[in-house]
Protein backbone atom coordinates (compact mmCIF):
# COMPACT_ATOMS: atom_id res chain seq x y z
CA UNK A 1 0.00 0.00 0.00
CA UNK A 2 2.71 2.32 0.78
CA UNK A 3 4.30 2.41 -3.09
CA UNK A 4 1.01 3.49 -3.90
CA UNK A 5 0.64 6.85 -1.70
CA UNK A 6 1.65 10.11 -3.39
CA UNK A 7 0.15 12.86 -1.28
CA UNK A 8 -1.07 13.26 2.15
CA UNK A 9 -3.69 15.49 3.60
CA UNK A 10 -3.08 16.67 6.93
CA UNK A 11 -6.10 17.05 9.10
CA UNK A 12 -5.85 18.18 12.23
CA UNK A 13 -2.17 17.14 12.82
CA UNK A 14 -2.76 14.02 11.77
CA UNK A 15 -1.08 11.23 10.58
CA UNK A 16 1.61 12.53 12.69
CA UNK A 17 4.54 13.02 10.32
CA UNK A 18 7.78 10.71 11.26
CA UNK A 19 10.85 9.72 10.12
CA UNK A 20 9.56 5.73 9.98
CA UNK A 21 6.12 6.94 8.00
CA UNK A 22 8.00 8.84 5.33
CA UNK A 23 10.52 6.00 4.98
CA UNK A 24 7.47 3.61 4.57
CA UNK A 25 6.32 5.47 1.67
CA UNK A 26 9.02 5.76 -0.95
CA UNK A 27 6.25 8.04 -3.83
CA UNK A 28 5.31 9.99 -1.62
CA UNK A 29 5.48 13.83 -3.63
CA UNK A 30 3.51 16.59 -1.13
CA UNK A 31 1.89 16.95 2.31
CA UNK A 32 -0.78 19.75 1.71
CA UNK A 33 -1.86 21.19 5.56
CA UNK A 34 -5.39 21.90 6.46
CA UNK A 35 -4.20 25.25 7.96
CA UNK A 36 -1.91 27.59 8.33
CA UNK A 37 0.42 26.52 11.31
CA UNK A 38 3.09 24.05 10.62
CA UNK A 39 5.01 23.91 13.59
CA UNK A 40 4.04 20.16 14.51
CA UNK A 41 5.86 19.03 11.02
CA UNK A 42 9.78 18.33 10.89
CA UNK A 43 9.99 20.73 7.37
CA UNK A 44 13.80 20.08 6.94
CA UNK A 45 13.26 16.38 8.16
CA UNK A 46 9.89 16.29 5.26
CA UNK A 47 12.21 18.10 2.87
CA UNK A 48 15.14 15.69 3.15
CA UNK A 49 13.01 12.82 1.48
CA UNK A 50 11.89 15.51 -1.56
CA UNK A 51 8.66 15.38 -0.19
CA UNK A 52 6.89 18.65 -0.87
CA UNK A 53 4.43 20.90 1.31
CA UNK A 54 1.79 22.86 1.54
CA UNK A 55 -0.51 24.77 3.54
CA UNK A 56 -3.71 26.89 3.60
CA UNK A 57 -3.47 30.38 3.92
CA UNK A 58 -5.89 31.71 1.93
CA UNK A 59 -8.55 29.64 3.48
CA UNK A 60 -7.99 30.69 7.12
CA UNK A 61 -7.19 34.44 7.59
CA UNK A 62 -10.80 35.85 7.12
CA UNK A 63 -11.89 33.13 9.74
CA UNK A 64 -9.46 33.44 12.24
CA UNK A 65 -9.92 37.27 12.19
CA UNK A 66 -13.10 36.71 12.99
CA UNK A 67 -12.32 34.44 15.72
CA UNK A 68 -9.75 36.91 17.26
CA UNK A 69 -12.44 40.02 17.33
CA UNK A 70 -15.38 37.44 18.42
CA UNK A 71 -12.66 36.79 21.73
CA UNK A 72 -12.11 40.43 21.65
CA UNK A 73 -15.46 41.37 22.00
CA UNK A 74 -16.48 38.62 24.18
CA UNK A 75 -14.45 39.58 26.72
CA UNK A 76 -14.54 42.74 27.01
CA UNK A 77 -18.14 43.18 27.50
CA UNK A 78 -18.01 39.57 29.97
CA UNK A 79 -20.25 37.82 27.79
CA UNK A 80 -19.91 33.71 29.14
CA UNK A 81 -20.18 35.42 32.56
CA UNK A 82 -23.16 37.37 32.12
CA UNK A 83 -24.19 34.81 29.75
CA UNK A 84 -24.50 32.89 32.94
CA UNK A 85 -26.21 35.48 34.95
CA UNK A 86 -28.96 35.33 32.38
CA UNK A 87 -29.67 31.68 32.80
CA UNK A 88 -29.17 31.19 36.22
CA UNK A 89 -32.28 30.31 38.61
CA UNK A 90 -32.00 33.63 40.56
CA UNK A 91 -30.74 36.21 37.92
CA UNK A 92 -29.10 37.89 40.79
CA UNK A 93 -25.89 40.06 40.24
CA UNK A 94 -25.11 43.74 40.67
CA UNK A 95 -23.95 46.20 38.24
CA UNK A 96 -20.17 45.80 38.87
CA UNK A 97 -21.15 42.00 38.13
CA UNK A 98 -21.59 43.15 34.35
CA UNK A 99 -19.09 46.20 33.82
CA UNK A 100 -16.97 45.68 30.81
CA UNK A 101 -14.75 47.73 29.16
CA UNK A 102 -15.11 49.88 25.94
CA UNK A 103 -13.85 48.32 22.87
CA UNK A 104 -14.75 51.43 20.68
CA UNK A 105 -11.90 54.32 20.91
CA UNK A 106 -9.53 51.70 22.88
CA UNK A 107 -5.96 50.70 21.23
CA UNK A 108 -5.04 47.15 20.13
CA UNK A 109 -1.64 46.12 19.87
CA UNK A 110 -1.33 43.22 16.84
CA UNK A 111 1.88 41.15 17.27
CA UNK A 112 2.27 39.22 14.08
CA UNK A 113 1.03 41.37 11.14
CA UNK A 114 0.71 38.66 8.62
CA UNK A 115 -2.23 38.21 6.17
CA UNK A 116 -4.55 37.65 9.54
CA UNK A 117 -2.78 40.27 11.55
CA UNK A 118 -3.84 42.56 8.80
CA UNK A 119 -7.72 41.15 8.46
CA UNK A 120 -7.90 41.90 12.45
CA UNK A 121 -6.87 45.78 11.66
CA UNK A 122 -9.20 45.69 8.86
CA UNK A 123 -12.19 44.99 11.29
CA UNK A 124 -10.52 46.95 14.32
CA UNK A 125 -10.55 49.86 12.09
CA UNK A 126 -14.35 49.28 11.60
CA UNK A 127 -14.28 49.85 16.05
CA UNK A 128 -12.52 52.51 15.63
CA UNK A 129 -9.62 51.46 17.27
CA UNK A 130 -6.38 52.71 17.63
CA UNK A 131 -3.89 50.04 16.16
CA UNK A 132 -0.52 49.59 16.71
CA UNK A 133 1.81 46.46 15.66
CA UNK A 134 4.93 44.79 15.82
CA UNK A 135 6.08 42.85 13.14
CA UNK A 136 9.41 41.34 11.80
CA UNK A 137 9.26 43.05 9.28
CA UNK A 138 7.45 46.69 9.07
CA UNK A 139 4.34 46.81 6.24
CA UNK A 140 4.22 49.44 3.04
CA UNK A 141 2.81 53.01 4.32
CA UNK A 142 -0.01 52.25 2.14
CA UNK A 143 -1.07 49.12 3.99
CA UNK A 144 -0.44 51.05 7.19
CA UNK A 145 -2.29 53.74 6.15
CA UNK A 146 -5.31 51.81 5.03
CA UNK A 147 -6.09 50.38 8.39
CA UNK A 148 -4.19 53.37 10.51
CA UNK A 149 -2.08 51.18 12.03
CA UNK A 150 1.14 52.72 13.57
CA UNK A 151 4.37 50.49 13.52
CA UNK A 152 6.05 49.51 17.04
CA UNK A 153 9.87 48.79 16.56
CA UNK A 154 10.04 47.26 19.83
CA UNK A 155 7.05 44.81 21.31
CA UNK A 156 7.88 46.88 25.08
CA UNK A 157 6.53 49.54 23.17
CA UNK A 158 3.72 48.15 22.16
CA UNK A 159 2.85 46.30 25.21
CA UNK A 160 2.90 49.32 27.35
CA UNK A 161 0.46 51.20 25.42
CA UNK A 162 -2.22 48.48 24.47
CA UNK A 163 -5.70 47.64 25.73
CA UNK A 164 -5.83 44.42 23.67
CA UNK A 165 -3.13 42.74 22.87
CA UNK A 166 -3.62 40.31 20.60
CA UNK A 167 -0.98 37.50 19.34
CA UNK A 168 -1.07 35.89 15.58
CA UNK A 169 2.33 35.06 15.26
CA UNK A 170 3.47 31.51 13.97
CA UNK A 171 5.31 29.30 16.74
CA UNK A 172 9.11 29.09 16.26
CA UNK A 173 11.99 29.03 18.41
CA UNK A 174 11.49 33.47 18.47
CA UNK A 175 8.32 33.39 19.53
CA UNK A 176 8.34 29.95 22.00
CA UNK A 177 7.05 32.16 25.42
CA UNK A 178 7.29 35.16 23.48
CA UNK A 179 5.03 36.41 26.24
CA UNK A 180 6.37 35.77 30.05
CA UNK A 181 6.20 37.24 33.29
CA UNK A 182 8.22 40.65 32.41
CA UNK A 183 6.34 41.36 29.11
CA UNK A 184 3.27 40.57 31.54
CA UNK A 185 4.38 43.40 33.65
CA UNK A 186 4.61 45.93 30.81
CA UNK A 187 1.20 45.30 30.02
CA UNK A 188 -1.75 47.83 31.49
CA UNK A 189 -3.87 46.42 34.43
CA UNK A 190 -6.85 47.31 32.70
CA UNK A 191 -5.26 45.46 29.91
CA UNK A 192 -6.56 42.28 27.77
CA UNK A 193 -4.53 39.52 26.32
CA UNK A 194 -6.07 37.66 23.26
CA UNK A 195 -4.71 34.35 21.82
CA UNK A 196 -5.12 33.01 18.31
CA UNK A 197 -1.83 31.85 17.58
CA UNK A 198 -0.49 28.50 19.63
CA UNK A 199 -0.62 28.22 23.11
CA UNK A 200 3.25 28.17 23.70
CA UNK A 201 3.73 31.49 22.58
CA UNK A 202 2.75 32.75 26.14
CA UNK A 203 4.25 31.02 29.17
CA UNK A 204 1.27 29.58 30.65
CA UNK A 205 2.27 29.54 34.42
CA UNK A 206 3.38 33.22 34.12
CA UNK A 207 -0.34 34.22 32.70
CA UNK A 208 -1.97 32.28 35.74
CA UNK A 209 0.24 34.39 37.94
CA UNK A 210 -0.92 37.70 36.07
CA UNK A 211 -4.58 36.88 36.07
CA UNK A 212 -4.55 35.91 39.74
CA UNK A 213 -2.55 38.89 40.84
CA UNK A 214 -4.50 41.27 38.59
CA UNK A 215 -1.20 42.05 36.44
CA UNK A 216 -3.26 42.38 33.28
CA UNK A 217 -7.43 42.57 33.37
CA UNK A 218 -8.29 39.13 31.69
CA UNK A 219 -6.93 36.71 29.20
CA UNK A 220 -9.22 35.23 26.07
CA UNK A 221 -7.12 32.06 24.71
CA UNK A 222 -8.59 30.14 21.95
CA UNK A 223 -4.70 28.04 21.82
CA UNK A 224 -3.41 26.92 25.21
CA UNK A 225 -0.80 24.57 26.28
CA UNK A 226 -1.21 21.11 25.84
CA UNK A 227 -5.20 21.45 24.49
CA UNK A 228 -7.41 20.44 25.64
CA UNK A 229 -6.23 21.50 29.09
CA UNK A 230 -5.74 18.98 31.88
CA UNK A 231 -9.40 19.29 33.98
CA UNK A 232 -7.64 20.58 36.77
CA UNK A 233 -5.04 23.33 35.29
CA UNK A 234 -5.27 26.50 37.20
CA UNK A 235 -6.51 28.58 34.29
CA UNK A 236 -9.30 26.72 34.15
CA UNK A 237 -10.61 27.89 37.68
CA UNK A 238 -9.89 31.67 36.57
CA UNK A 239 -13.25 34.00 36.26
CA UNK A 240 -11.63 36.21 33.73
CA UNK A 241 -10.79 33.88 31.24
CA UNK A 242 -12.27 32.95 28.12
CA UNK A 243 -11.16 29.50 26.74
CA UNK A 244 -12.46 28.43 23.42
CA UNK A 245 -10.99 24.90 22.27
CA UNK A 246 -9.45 26.18 18.83
CA UNK A 247 -12.23 27.31 17.20
CA UNK A 248 -9.60 29.46 14.65
CA UNK A 249 -10.48 28.21 11.59
CA UNK A 250 -13.69 26.04 12.44
CA UNK A 251 -16.86 27.77 9.98
CA UNK A 252 -18.48 25.50 7.58
CA UNK A 253 -17.18 27.99 4.60
CA UNK A 254 -13.44 28.03 6.20
CA UNK A 255 -13.31 23.53 6.25
CA UNK A 256 -14.58 23.34 2.63
CA UNK A 257 -12.29 26.21 1.46
CA UNK A 258 -9.19 24.81 3.46
CA UNK A 259 -9.60 21.44 1.64
CA UNK A 260 -10.19 22.88 -1.94
CA UNK A 261 -6.75 24.81 -1.38
CA UNK A 262 -5.15 21.34 -0.30
CA UNK A 263 -6.23 19.69 -3.52
CA UNK A 264 -5.50 22.76 -5.39
CA UNK A 265 -1.68 22.15 -3.87
CA UNK A 266 -1.73 17.97 -4.22
CA UNK A 267 -2.58 18.37 -7.97
CA UNK A 268 0.14 20.43 -8.62
CA UNK A 269 2.50 18.46 -6.96
CA UNK A 270 1.46 15.89 -8.44
CA UNK A 271 1.27 17.52 -12.44
CA UNK A 272 4.74 18.40 -11.61
CA UNK A 273 3.58 22.52 -11.51
CA UNK A 274 4.71 24.55 -8.62
CA UNK A 275 2.49 24.80 -5.35
CA UNK A 276 0.35 27.77 -4.98
CA UNK A 277 1.25 27.95 -1.28
CA UNK A 278 4.40 25.71 -1.50
CA UNK A 279 6.04 26.23 2.99
CA UNK A 280 10.12 25.57 2.53
CA UNK A 281 12.46 25.00 5.17
CA UNK A 282 13.85 28.06 6.77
Amino acid sequence: VGIKVQAIYLWWHKPVIDRELLQSLPNLKVIANSGVGMDHLDLRLVASFGVKMANAPRAVCSATADTGMALMLASARRLVEVHNISISPSMDYCEADILGVKVTGATLGIIGMGSIGYKIAVRAKAFEMNILYHNRTRRKVQEEQAVGATYCEKIDSLLQQADFVMLVVSLTPQTHKLIGKRELELMKPTATLINISRGAVIDQEALVAALQTGVIRAAALDVTSPEPLPRDHALLKLKNVIITPHLGIKTDKATYMITEEAVENILAALNGHPLPSEVLPS
